[in-house]
Formats: C-alpha cells, sequence, structure tokens
C-alpha cells in the first residue's frame, strides 16, 4: 500500500518511521525550511531529515492549496492513504479527494475535545486529569472529520507539557498502524464527532506566557506546566522577566498576603502568594542565564523578600 505522509515537527517523527517500517511511504510532504538560530541559519524539518536518510523524496510548497504543481505530483502518485501528523498546513478538498482509502489524521486529544493547533498544552493548562490520541478521517472542517480510534493516558499532577509531548508521540505513532491497517482489514467503523466540551486550542507564543498572579496556586502551576519547555511561563521581577519550569503548591493560606507576593526565600524555592494558596517557585531563569533551581541561584544571587511580582 502507498502512503504520502505530511508533518512536519518531531512530534510527527515516531509517525514516519513507523509508516517506512510498515508500508510503501512514496512522498513526504513537510513545511518549507526556516531561518533559526542566532546565525538564522536555514534549518530542515525533523521530517525532511528522516524522509532523506531513507531516500524518500520530498516537497515542500510555502502553500500547498495554491500550488498546481505540487497537488498535480500528488494525483500523479495516486497514493492509496494520505497520512497527516501534524503538518502545519490545511489541505482543500482537492488534496482531500486524491487518495483512494482518504487522508488519516493523527490528533493529540481525546477528540471532540481541543480541536487546533496546541491540545496539548491546553490540556495541561486547564488542569485536565486525562487525555489522548485520536486517528480520524479528514475533512474541510478543522479537525472535525469522522473518529477511527482513540487511545487515552493519565496526565499526572507534576507533568508538563514536553513529557507529555513525548508519550503522545509514541502512541500516537503505534495508534496510526492499527488505524490503516484496520481500514485495510475492515475492522473499523467510522464515528461521528460530538460537539467539544472545550475551546479551541489556539497556538502559544509569548505573549500570552505572562503569568496572571491574581489566579489560584493551582492555575498557576497548571499555567506552568502547560508552558515548559516553550514558551515558558515568567514574571517580572526587579525588572527583569524571570521564566518558571517548575513550581509546587504548598499547603499554607495567602489570605494576608497580595496576589504576586514573595513571601519567603528558601533553599527550596521561592514561596510567592497567589490569589488563592503560596507557590513554592522551584526552577527559574533570568535573561542572559541557564534554568537553575533556585537552591543553586541563590548562592551567588540575591532574590528579596516583600517584592510584588509582575
Amino acid at each position: 500500500m502507498s502512503v504520502v505522509f505530511m508533518g512536519t515537527p518531531e512530534f510527527a517523527v515516531p509517525s514516519l518511521n513507523k509508516l517506512i517500517e510498515s508500508f510503501n511511504v512514496t512522498g513526504v510532504y513537510t513545511q518549507p525550511d526556516k531561518p533559526k538560530g542566532r546565525g538564522k541559519k536555514m534549518t530542515m524539518s525533523k521530517v525532511k531529515e528522516i524522509a532523506l536518510d531513507s531516500s524518500i523524496p520530498v516537497y515542500q510548497p510555502l502553500r500547498l492549496k495554491t500550488d498546481a504543481e505540487a497537488i498535480e505530483k500528488l494525483k500523479d502518485m495516486a497514493p492509496d492513504f494520505i497520512v497527516v501528523v501534524a503538518y502545519g498546513q490545511i489541505l482543500t478538498k482537492e488534496v482531500l479527494d486524491i487518495p483512494k482509502y482518504g487522508c488519516i489524521n493523527l490528533h493529540a486529544s481525546i477528540l471532540p475535545k481541543y480541536r487546533g493547533a496546541a491540545p496539548i498544552n491546553w490540556a495541561v493548562i486547564n488542569g485536565e486529569k486525562e487525555t489522548g490520541n485520536t486517528t480520524m478521517m479528514m475533512d474541510v472542517g478543522l479537525d472535525t472529520g469522522d473518529m477511527l480510534l482513540q487511545s487515552k493516558m493519565e496526565i499526572s499532577n507534576n507533568m508538563t507539557a514536553g513529557e507529555l509531548h513525548d508519550l503522545l508521540m509514541l502512541d500516537g505513532a503505534d495508534l496510526l498502524i492499527k488505524t490503516l491497517n484496520g481500514i485495510l482489514e475492515g475492522r473499523i467503523t467510522r464515528k461521528k464527532q460530538g460537539e467539544t466540551t472545550t475551546g479551541y486550542a489556539s497556538m502559544l507564543d509569548k505573549k500570552m506566557a505572562k503569568i496572571n498572579w491574581n489566579s489560584t496556586s493551582r492555575e498557576i502551576k497548571d499555567f506552568i506546566r502547560g508552558l515548559n519547555p516553550w514558551p515558558v511561563a515568567y514574571t517580572e521581577y526587579d525588572g527583569q522577566n524571570m521564566k518558571i519550569y517548575e513550581a509546587e503548591i504548598l499547603d499554607e493560606t495567602s489570605k494576608q498576603y497580595e496576589p504576586g507576593y514573595i513571601v519567603d526565600i528558601a533553599s527550596c524555592g521561592i514561596k510567592v502568594a497567589c490569589k488563592q494558596g503560596i507557590l513554592l517557585l522551584k526552577v527559574i531563569q533570568f535573561p542572559g542565564r541557564k534554568a537553575m533551581k533556585v537552591s543553586d541561584y541563590i548562592r551567588g544571587h540575591e532574590i528579596k523578600c516583600n517584592v510584588i511580582l509582575g
């Protein structure tokens, strides 16, 4: 069975590797190379690296929906499946109609919850206890196609979005292979999606990463976990942005303190008052420095008490 794969980031790599092992991957579509780092060196996607190592033709249209040549190439390949994993582009009906068995998408949530670009992060930010992967038949809507298979996993209290990403990335690759084999063997029944109980999982950016201390300690901890490893939650201390990678909820009251007030500094971390509860900041980072435990940072630097974080 011939497969054309469409994907770009690291999340898509295990899926591509599994497909190469099990099917005839005749082409890979991925986003154009982008400048990266201080030197702005043009860098290829992880998916492109795997495809080139496997001698699979790579196509990188800037906008697939308006690139007639890229679409004609797809038609010429006449794939049995098009498999999409975090490609980063919307597919038109013309493209969706090309493969014999349709376009299959892997989405990192239990649909219909968390449709959109950043389902892993928003599940953590919103304090969900469970998430998973869904494979679906793609349609012209945004993550609205008929569901095929689902898998579920627990989100532990201290799990970061980065840790959850890595678990779902591997789980999703296995689910994808089960899905394609199930379709070919006639063992899968398509299921319509109902109404979603969550908002659209919009893309993340650095502007939304500032902590609002007028929130509960639980909400802020989940916010910090959900933005780790990117874009990383931050607050303002002494005119500088202090990034926070790890925090712990303390069983202490904050009624006598203003939200954002630094209650105490100890080797275990920085105690900060929230609207409700006290949060212990354990791993921080200041501009131009590496992320480090508070216990290590305060050996050579001062952080003052009785200050309100911005």
